[in-house]
């Protein structure tokens, strides 16, 4: 048997309305989060979406996070495309090595079973 431990999120941002002062400018929110500014740009790694129940709804990964994470909420070809609205949830793990990428995403849908990963997914009948 493999042991494989998926290393703590580097970054988790949640869905929340924007506090704010008398003198800050709105952040226009996607979907309801306005933190994409955590996620980085340039780093590499796996994206985890969940949902008010913190179920695992998809897992993704990336070679830049930040612009990945974006395409989700932008694209028509996205998983998450029906989906959009159930995600309260993201977290970001920084994995530099495209390898590594690939196992952890694989180790993740499986354990954990994400709901709208389908191509990786070997715990479906």
């Amino acid at each position: 048997m493999i042991n494989i431990t998926l290393p703590k999120p580097d970054v988790t941002i949640v869905r929340r309305k924007q506090e704010m002062g008398p003198d800050e400018t709105p952040i226009k929110p996607i979907y309801g989060f306005i933190d994409f500014h955590e996620i980085p740009r340039d780093k590499g790694g796996l994206l985890l979406f969940f949902n008010q129940s913190d179920e695992l709804l998809f897992v993704g990964k990336a070679r830049k996070l930040r612009p990945r994470l974006k395409k989700h909420f932008d694209d028509q070809v996205s998983p998450l495309r029906n989906h959009r609205e159930e995600v309260a949830k993201i977290s970001a793990i920084i994995i530099d090595d495209p390898m590594e990428r690939e196992i952890y995403e694989t180790y993740v849908i499986n354990t954990q079973q994400a709901k709208y990963n389908v191509e990786k997914a070997f715990f479906r009948d």
